[in-house]
């Protein structure tokens, strides 16, 4: 029997973690665990509950009490931008490792099945040619507003990009003069998917997760924003942002807060893909 000799591929795991202890990637990567963080502990940083109306505290401005001040209904701002901060966590660590893995699957069977290729990519064709609002209220007519929305549709936007990248990766690999050696001793598709195909692809799948996290932060907070997210009485920062508009001129920090937040989250995960990004092309 042939025994089929690996080539050695880089060590991505190691340069990973690097690029995650340094520079942008280390800036990012404390952005981003201060406000997880915060969201977790959103119980113990705030006394006040997201949905309860505070008696005589309408509209207040920030106090030592009420550190973002209080809405229309009187509810504490910081509260519900905490509570509502764990939400949107929730619906994108959720919703993007998810269209990680089903795109990736994708990606594969294109790789290699010439039929799966062609339908996958007609149908990455129509998806990609909705905006991701456009296509949040299409789905959401269909499903209804919720979080459940939210994650679909950010689920249905991303997994073109990870199929597509994937399936790239895997027609880039195979044309390597060490792939086709190793197939003419003897290696299956799936051997070289294993064993060339996923480790090449490793850093790039993370940059994009990365990238996906920031968008799947705006595209959460749009959408709740425009009333097709998660549903009242529970809060989310785009919601939060919604009930500002009209109180701007009584509490400009109940838009500030969550506006501040959102922004830390996307330059977060935006720094963290910049710094793996920075370490591929050094690698």
């Amino acid at each position: 029997m042939t025994e089929v000799v690996t080539v050695g591929e880089p060590d991505t795991t190691s340069r990973g973690r690097f690029a995650l202890l340094r520079g942008q990637g280390l800036a990012g990567l404390l952005l981003v665990g201060v406000i997880v963080l915060a969201g977790l502990f959103a119980g113990l940083l705030s006394r006040q509950d997201p949905v309860t109306q505070i008696t005589g505290a309408n509209l207040l401005t920030p106090t030592a009490e009420h550190w973002l001040g209080t809405d229309e209904l009187n509810r504490d701002v910081f509260a519900r931008v905490l509570h509502g901060l764990r939400v949107d966590l929730l619906i994108v660590f959720v919703a993007v490792p998810l269209a990680a893995v089903l795109g990736s699957a994708i990606g594969l069977l294109a790789g290699v099945n010439p039929l799966v290729d062609t339908v996958a990519q007609r149908v990455f064709d129509v998806v990609l040619a909705f905006p991701a609002l456009i296509l949040a209220i299409a789905l959401a007519a269909i499903t209804g507003p919720g979080a459940h929305a939210v994650i679909i549709v950010i689920v249905a936007a991303e997994v073109p990009v990870f199929g597509r990248q994937i399936r790239t990766a895997i027609l880039r690999v195979r044309e390597q003069a060490f792939v086709e050696a190793a197939e003419v001793i003897g290696a299956g598709t799936w051997w070289t998917v294993r064993k060339h195909v996923l480790p090449n692809v490793s850093e790039p799948l993370a940059v994009q997760l990365a990238l996906s996290m920031s968008i799947a932060v705006a595209v959460d907070g749009a959408m709740s924003f425009i009333g097709l997210g998660v549903r009242p009485p529970q809060p989310s920062l785009g919601a939060v942002v919604a009930e500002s508009v009209s109180n701007m001129d009584a509490n400009p920090a109940m838009a500030v807060g969550p506006l501040v937040v959102v922004a830390g989250l996307t330059l977060g995960f935006l720094l963290i893909a910049q710094g793996l990004g920075r370490a591929r092309r050094i690698g």
